[in-house]
């Protein structure tokens, strides 16, 4: 397995995924530190002469705590606008932080129709080409302000909160490796919030249907894409040549780990990897 891991050392283009759940305390409040942390590791790749793009979740839960909400709105209407104030925010801090490390970060927000037809597709392409071409760092957030389907996290041809949309990118963008992070250490053969003999599987090389029934009912605590959607993402991502990662991202210095070969998380192979 280590020499399968090896790989990993020589990805290029890199798409890292974080969800509400990496960036938030269990209060719902922003968790400053270790978005810090975030923007440290991605900065060090980019030195490094890695092109990186960050996909992520959150605005919905930063606009909850900027218009200090009770909760999290219920119904489309309230999330949309939500979701545009809690965008312009998380921007904001992401902005601020990576220019800490002296990088510059470019904000794209997508929605399906945009990626559905050749023209929109081939846009949006060109312009992460260009981005990374001048060295800025793509930050992606499904566009939730005026998109209604993408929305509805778990519903069928949406994003599913952002697992969908990270694999999208990472196949759009011909990525060697997408890393996503959540509140769980990886895929198990059975939910372990429930099973305390559950075993993570540490390299995948075939997403077959016993190991899609392992992931039926198990889920994060704060973030609403579960594990079918994360399941879903390492289909797309596989079967375009793309790597995948999933691990927990309570310390983001972890993806450091995974590109220096260490075995960390699940490892879903690409077909090209096999």
């Amino acid at each position: 397995m280590a020499n399968i891991r090896e790989q990993l050392k020589d990805a290029k283009r890199i798409v890292v995924k974080v969800g509400t759940s990496t960036l938030t305390y269990d209060t719902g409040k922003m968790n400053f530190t270790r978005i810090d942390r975030l923007a440290r590791v991605l900065s060090d790749l980019v030195n490094q002469g890695r092109e990186v793009i960050l996909v992520s979740s959150g605005a919905i839960g930063v606009g909850v705590g900027m218009l200090k909400l009770k909760e999290r709105p219920h119904n489309i209407r309230e999330k949309q606008a939500v979701a545009a104030v809690g965008q312009c925010e998380l921007m904001h801090i992401y902005s601020k932080f990576f220019l800490e490390y002296e990088h510059i970060v470019g904000q794209i927000l997508l929605t399906r129709d945009i990626l559905s037809n050749d023209y929109g597709r081939e846009n949006v392409i060109n312009t992460f080409e260009e981005l990374l071409k001048k060295g800025v760092i793509p930050i992606v957030n499904e566009n939730d302000s005026v998109s209604v389907e993408e929305i509805k996290a778990g519903q069928e041809d949406t994003f599913s909160e952002n697992d969908t949309l990270s694999a999208i990118v990472a196949k759009l963008v011909k990525a060697d490796l997408l890393i996503i992070l959540s509140d769980i250490d990886g895929f198990y053969d059975c939910d372990p919030r429930k099973n305390e003999c559950s075993k993570l599987i540490s390299v995948i090389e075939e997403i077959t249907p016993e190991l899609e029934k392992c992931a039926e009912g198990a889920g994060t605590k704060r973030g609403t894409g579960g594990m079918i959607t994360k399941l879903n993402a390492a289909k797309i991502a596989t079967s375009s040549g793309v790597n995948m990662v999933l691990t927990n991202g309570d310390n983001p210095e972890i993806i450091m780990d995974i590109i220096n070969g260490k075995d960390i998380g699940s490892l879903f192979l690409s077909k090209s990897a096999k």
